[in-house]
């Protein structure tokens, strides 16, 4: 088993030897043993945990680069019809501590019929997706739901 000795985005690509396909969820992780596509066993083993995001490279103990892939999972696009709809869209889905991710002048949440019925009736237009879901990082807000912090960079 291979050791996981820093997580890093820019690398060539062409030398990655195995890749693991992991959930949001599943890519928020402080102390884990994962399985690559090929069989690499890699241990991730930090002091905090880290927020994995999809196309990290996890760089091991033998400096060979294990690739994080997100997979797919059952996402909404919500697009409001202005700048102002989509801020009071916004607030809304962050009033719930809805994890989202921005993709251009879209936000993407995990399909909820109860989230899809509320932003309907606040006039978003919804487009359902198969898709890597990579939420932005929460941010603390007053009260505690665990450790937020990320561990690494993704500038």
């Amino acid at each position: 088993m291979h050791r996981v000795l820093s997580i890093v985005t820019d690398y060539d690509r062409a030398s990655v030897s195995d890749r693991v396909v992991l959930d949001a969820d599943d890519r928020h992780r402080r102390r884990i043993v994962l399985t690559g596509e090929k069989g690499t066993q890699v241990l991730i083993d930090f002091p905090k945990p880290v927020a994995l995001r999809d196309g990290d490279g996890l760089v091991l103990d033998d400096g060979s680069i294990v690739e994080i892939a997100g997979a797919e999972e059952q996402l909404v696009e919500i697009e409001a019809p202005n700048a102002f709809e989509a801020v009071r869209l916004a607030w809304h889905l962050g009033n719930r501590h809805t994890d989202v991710q921005i993709v251009g002048h879209k936000v993407r949440i995990r399909r909820d019929h109860v989230l899809e019925d509320m932003l309907r009736g606040l006039g978003a237009h919804l487009t359902p997706l198969q898709a890597a879901f990579d939420p932005e990082p929460a941010s603390p807000h007053g009260h505690e739901h665990g450790d937020h912090h990320h561990g690494h960079d993704h500038g």
